[in-house]
């Protein structure tokens, strides 16, 4: 088995600019350093994730004021979402349980060609005017409060959406070339606790009238449905309840082959697993993934350094393996979904959560939840109420939107096998590795992506070996703006030096690499985010 050592030094020199290069007498003085020794192997793919690995979430919430649906009509936030393909778009969370579907016209059942057309012309056609944009930006910000007060209170209203929803969140997804899949109401019950499908029928009969391709979930956490709503439901009721729905899609000539996926339950912890694995014993053949949800920390008493603890960090394999192990016994095989996912729950750190220092926590998730065997990771949120979303109430991208699309542009499907042993800090530098993406490049057969984290403000320096020192090195290093720890706290990212910033609103930046020549040292600056693309790994995985 072929294997490529690379050697990681820590400087102890502080220094926050990028560099290619280092002086002689600090190359020689290994005394000063902490030595991070990485085999990686190149001879075959340890793990392959859904093409549409990282995804994102549009907040239910969203729709509890209807009109102001109609903000994904923005030329800008479909610029920002068509970046992100290929990729799900889960519309649901919280208030996707209080939902209930008013259509205001007669559905007719034939001959009802979809108004939503996905053709570039229709896109243009139902594009946002600005005017109206920038009243439904005031309009959301206001909302949000009234949002975070019913969560705070746990006093949920029951929310009425029309047709008129449906359409627009179709549109959006399809406009932005994403995968919807649509979150239905599971606490809709008969007196005999068994889900009541009779509203859900009558969406998905609108939506097959309109030819509305998307696949379904079906409740959210519903491990919390008793504080929410004062329901329990058992596991193996909600696994007859996914039974019943996937019943209803095969009835559809549309929908009977479309994707299914749940339970949407919250990370394992008591009750928690049994009501998974009750779920999985009667449910398990309706579902084609088994999703549940992660968070880090609680978004209201969380502080900087617990973005930046490895121990932190390490929590996510712990659980994952807790749901990989309950899945694997009880339905070998079934594909695992992070189905909801971000830093903090409670709607986020206000402050934390939509900086430079929630990059730490996303691009470990995405290193890691690979590597681990997670099949798609889905984004809390890329628009909706809180403060982990990806764009922010003027539409504009924050960090984890921009390091989101350098991820989809260089990391590929295919992760490879990498083990670091070390004395001292090794986990402050934190480091995985993916064929290169070969779909959004044009890099050559056998190239791979190193993803490298520094968690510590002390730079660090990645020695390429003799095995690999012949290939061209392409860096994507990320900063935030501002030198220091202040700069974590920044909404605002540097790419190679060079801050990101949409050109238009319906224009990205280009993300240009910094070409390293061969043997050329790689420097990892303190609190910093970076891809090292090995142009000429030659990688026989990757070929």
């Amino acid at each position: 088995m072929k294997s490529v050592l690379i050697t990681i030094v820590f400087g102890l020199v502080h220094s926050h600019r990028f560099h290619t290069g280092a002086s002689n007498d600090v190359i020689g003085n290994y005394t000063n350093f902490v030595n991070v020794n990485l085999n990686m192997d190149f001879s075959g793919v340890l793990r392959r994730v859904n093409e549409r690995y990282l995804s994102v979430a549009i907040d239910a919430s969203l729709v509890a004021e209807e009109k102001l649906m109609y903000i994904l009509g923005s030329p800008k936030l479909r610029t920002l979402a068509k970046a992100l393909t290929p990729a799900f778009l889960r519309f649901g969370g919280t208030r996707q349980d209080f939902m209930v579907f008013h259509p205001e016209k007669t559905i007719q059942s034939h001959g009802y060609h979809p108004h939503y057309s996905v053709s570039e012309d229709a896109c243009k056609k139902l594009e946002l005017p600005s005017l109206l944009e920038e009243r439904l930006k005031k309009e959301w910000a206001q909302q949000e409060v009234l949002l975070l007060r019913e969560d705070l209170q746990r006093k949920y209203k029951r929310v009425k959406f029309t047709e008129y929803s449906v359409d627009l969140l179709y549109s959006f997804a399809n406009c932005s070339g994403m995968d919807l899949i649509f979150g239905l109401n599971a606490l809709l019950r008969t007196p005999g606790s068994a889900w009541n499908s009779s509203n859900a029928r009558l969406l998905m009969q609108y939506c097959e009238s309109k030819q509305y391709k998307m696949s379904w979930e079906l409740g959210n956490e519903p491990n919390s449905f008793e504080k929410k709503a004062g329901f329990r439901v058992d596991g193996y009721q909600l696994g007859q309840d996914f039974v019943h729905l996937r019943e209803i899609l095969r009835e559809s000539k549309f929908y009977h082959n479309t994707g299914l996926y749940g339970p949407d339950i919250s990370q394992p912890r008591d009750h928690r697993r049994d009501l998974l694995e009750g779920f999985l014993q009667s449910g398990s053949e309706a579902i084609d993934a088994c999703t549940w949800h992660h968070y880090y920390v609680n978004g209201r008493d969380t502080s900087l350094e617990d973005f930046l603890d490895p121990e932190v960090l390490d929590t996510l394999a712990l659980k994952t393996n807790e749901v990989l192990e309950t899945v694997g016994l009880v339905s070998p095989g079934k594909k695992v979904w992070l189905g909801e996912t971000s830093s903090a729950y409670g709607g986020g750190a206000l402050g934390l959560s939509d900086t430079f220092v929630a990059g730490f926590m996303w691009l470990d998730k995405l290193g890691l939840g690979a590597k681990l065997g997670l099949d798609v990771v889905i984004r809390q949120v890329f628009i909706g109420s809180g403060s982990y979303h990806l764009v922010d109430d003027n539409l504009d991208p924050l960090p984890d939107y921009w390091l989101s699309i350098v991820y989809k542009r260089l990391v590929g499907p295919e992760v490879l096998g990498i083990k670091a042993s070390s004395f001292g800090q090794r986990k402050r530098v934190r480091v995985y590795l993916h064929c290169t993406n070969k779909k959004s490049t044009d890099y050559r057969n056998g190239a791979v992506t190193l993803i490298a984290m520094n968690l510590s403000n002390k730079p660090a320096r990645l020695s390429p070996p003799a095995h690999v020192s012949t290939s061209t090195v392409e860096a994507f290093v990320l900063q935030s703006d501002q030198p220091s720890k202040e700069g974590l706290y920044s909404r605002s990212v540097r790419l190679n030096g060079e801050v990101l910033q949409m050109v238009d609103d319906k224009t990205l930046p280009e993300l240009k690499g910094t070409v390293l020549p061969p043997g050329e040292h790689l420097q990892l600056p303190g609190f910093s985010l970076a891809f090292y693309v090995f142009t000429e790994a030659r990688a026989l995985a990757c070929g």
